[in-house]
């Protein structure tokens, strides 16, 4: 790593939005071009810059910027440099060198302190003296927050978000209490602020930290799911983060209540009578934070006000169904017709089962039934997979939930999505029906209902016994536990599907009896290995060789879900040897290393978090834009088309060929994606997986995880490893539960 001093002579590229800057440095052994991300910079600042070298075959030797430290202008020749490179508006270098000249190392104390005395100079009149000395101050409050914040070990980047902020009060901020640029600067989190603070001298039982990290504590719950935690575990967890002992945490959890930041609430509260309990016969206490507490009362409201019963005769129902199968050659069971009638007499409709139960049969006849009545009908899923596959099966075109809403790029105040369609600008449909809803978090269940008016049905179609969302809460099964809303279980395989050992063997999973496994499936597998390095030679074997022939595909579409993210058949090692065995290095193939992993031209990988400003587009093979819009999420998956070393991107094509260009700095939201956690898996399907097995952690490896990962698979699941883990994950009813309230909010509602 280089670190060399010098002043900013040119900037010859700079994009305003990454910060991505292509400028030349002026130093003693002359001039270097440097490239890098550069989010406060001006021509004749004096830079202290550390990077690597490299040759670029056209613009030569190149310094790639690692870190960058503003620095105050040390001599006459660097004020002078200063003043005449433009950073000045009307201040040239003839300008400058006079200036400086006459004043010398008074300069800078002259223009802000007696700026008058620069009409002195011929040329400078009193009116331009003024401006002059008006441009330097402002330029001097930035210049010197950038050079107290690094003192703090802040990046520019982040330097300028907090000075454009907070302003001058930044001093203050960052003295009494760090701990709100948490809440306000994006990009900062409590360990960042805490960071400050103890650089600051903030006592660790500090007020002020105490409460800030009882908030950052139950934030970090969404991560895995909650909508609050109770009083006793946020106690405990915020304890263990701070490094000490919280004393009274009543009078910071009604310090955090006055601020709205949190929501205190008894179990049960609100449908209980007055009755007065003992301390120890008290219902626990559950702590929200405000805004998902509000999410989810909100959305229990508008559910309510959206189910409307229908007054529609059953007969008359009935008979356009059965004219509905003679058309259409669709053959519906008693729950299938069921569920028909139901979406047609009611607001809200819950349809859940499991493979081969006629899911999308259902949703077929939904379509002919609703548009033969005249009806405007949205289809939409989760993922963009998930709204391909319910297109194909279909023959009606479904949309993302997203792309339905119409992300618009403009994260909310929360830092969610921003969505064209909401309330004030609802979506226009009589009857939307949503797939894999198990997928659907509280966020994005909320954004989608505040989109509907009353007199609109929703349908709601997925499978319960999936593992739950991504983000926080358990739409489906909270609604279903509510027991307010018209629901439908289909159970009946049909024939088809009943000669899938998928199929069949999925349904043994979930009611936790035995598989049979002798290999003498079609499409369901076991090969059993107890060496990991042996299991990865197998799925090696069986991605290169084996299962693209047997079921007609391309080695990439082959998918590989394992339980875990680390250990030797986590993700982390599987995808670095499936990538050198299944898209090795090549010298025409660009590569990025960025932290531990190496991106390569050619590469499969997956979106690991919702980025609601990522721009896509969609060209034709000329180069011609058909189509773009905004928002890459959590769970896409992708090919590294191209690797820009100038331009620093790395463009990725997701489906239905829309092509995103990465910068640099956002690289960190991708990863490999040859292997995947089931987890990630939920809502897609693919020809074939691969699943490898041994030993793990007994709350992970319960059946819940089995049954989702077998039945992502459409032609064939093969299972690597150890055949006593399996049945011990099919025993292992116990899964990881979630605190969440829709179901009570529902209930008190009702």
């Amino acid at each position: 790593m280089e670190t060399i001093k010098g002043y900013v002579e040119h900037i010859v590229y700079r994009n305003e939005e990454n910060g991505y800057t292509v400028f030349n440095l002026n130093n003693d052994d002359g001039d270097l071009t440097c490239v890098g991300k550069l989010h406060y910079i001006e021509e004749g600042g004096l830079l202290e810059l550390t990077g690597e070298y490299a040759t670029h075959k056209l613009y030569g030797t190149q310094l790639q910027i690692e870190t960058a430290k503003i620095c105050e202008p040390e001599d006459l020749m660097s004020m002078e440099r200063y003043l005449g490179s433009g950073a000045v508006k009307g201040v040239g270098a003839s300008l400058a060198g006079k200036i400086v000249k006459k004043f010398k190392e008074d300069t800078f104390r002259i223009i802000e302190e007696e700026p008058e005395r620069l009409a002195e100079i011929k040329g400078i009149s009193e009116r331009k003296a003024r401006e002059i000395s008006l441009q330097v101050e402002e330029k001097k409050d930035m210049r010197q927050a950038m050079l107290y914040l690094q003192k703090y070990g802040i990046s520019i980047a982040l330097a300028v978000r907090i000075f454009q902020h907070y302003g001058q009060s930044i001093y203050r901020v960052i003295e009494e209490n760090p701990y709100q640029l948490a809440d306000h600067v994006s990009g900062i989190g409590f360990k960042t602020a805490d960071e400050i603070a103890a650089k600051v001298g903030i006592h660790m039982d500090s007020d002020y930290r105490i409460r800030s990290g009882i908030f950052y504590t139950l934030l970090q719950s969404v991560g895995e799911g909650h909508v609050y935690l109770r009083k006793d575990i946020l106690l405990y967890r915020a304890g263990l983060l701070l490094g000490i002992e919280i004393g009274d945490i009543e009078n910071y959890l009604q310090d955090l209540a006055i601020e709205k930041k949190i929501v205190v609430k008894r179990e049960g509260e609100g449908r209980e009578g007055g009755k007065s309990l003992r301390e120890e016969e008290r219902p626990a206490v559950r702590i929200y934070a405000s805004h998902y507490y509000y999410m989810e009362l909100n959305t229990a409201k508008i559910l309510h006000d959206l189910d409307v019963r229908y007054d529609i005769s059953e007969a008359v129902l009935l008979h356009r169904l059965h004219a509905i199968e003679e058309e259409t050659g669709l053959k519906l069971d008693e729950k299938q017709q069921k569920a028909v009638v139901e979406a047609a007499g009611n607001g809200v409709t819950i349809v859940t089962g499991g493979p081969g139960t006629g899911k999308t049969t259902t949703i077929n006849a939904m379509i002919h039934f609703f548009e033969g009545e005249g009806m405007d009908l949205f289809l939409a899923a989760p993922t963009g997979r998930a709204a391909k596959r319910m297109t194909e099966t279909t023959g009606y075109e479904a949309q993302t939930i997203h792309r339905l809403l119409e992300v618009n790029g403009n994260p909310d105040e929360e830092g969610g999505a921003g969505f064209q369609r909401n309330a004030e600008n609802p979506l226009e449909a009589d009857v939307i029906i949503i797939d894999e809803m198990s997928m659907v978090d509280l966020p994005l269940m909320h954004a989608l209902l505040s989109a509907v008016v009353p007199g609109t049905r929703i349908v709601l179609v997925g499978d319960v016994n999936q593992l739950a969302s991504v983000g926080p809460g358990s739409v489906l099964k909270d609604m279903i536990a509510s027991e307010c809303f018209s629901v439908v279980k289909l159970t009946k395989i049909f024939r088809q599907a009943g000669e899938s050992d998928i199929v069949v063997n999925a349904h043994k999973i979930n009611r936790g009896e035995n598989v049979l496994l002798d290999n003498k499936s079609r499409d369901f597998f076991f090969l059993k290995r107890q060496d990991p390095d042996v299991i990865i030679r197998v799925l090696l074997a069986l991605i290169q060789e084996k299962l693209p022939k047997y079921v007609e595909a391309k080695p990439y579409d082959i998918q590989v879900l394992t339980p875990m993210k680390k250990g030797l058949l986590g993700v982390e090692r599987l995808n670095r040897i499936l990538q050198e065995y299944l898209n090795p290095p090549d010298k025409s193939k660009k590569e990025k290393e960025s932290g531990e992993r190496i991106f390569r031209e050619g590469d499969k990988v997956m979106q690991i978090k919702n980025n609601y400003q990522l721009e896509w587009e969609i060209q034709t093979r000329y180069g011609m834009t058909v189509d773009k819009g905004v928002g890459i999420f959590n769970g896409d998956v992708g090919i590294i088309r191209n690797i820009n070393t100038y331009e620093e991107t790395v463009t990725v094509e997701y489906d239905e060929k829309r092509k995103v260009k990465y910068p640099y700095n956002l690289l960190e939201e991708l990863e490999l994606a040859y292997a995947i956690t089931i987890h990630k898996a939920q809502g897609s399907e693919y020809p074939a997986v691969v699943i490898p097995l041994l030993q793990g952690p007994r709350q992970l490896y319960n059946r819940n995880l089995l049954y989702t990962a077998v039945t992502r698979a459409k032609r064939c699941v093969t299972l690597v490893g150890s055949d006593a883990v399996f049945q011990d994950m099919i025993r292992n009813a116990d899964e990881q539960t979630r605190n969440t309230s829709l179901a009570e909010r529902i209930s008190e509602i009702y």
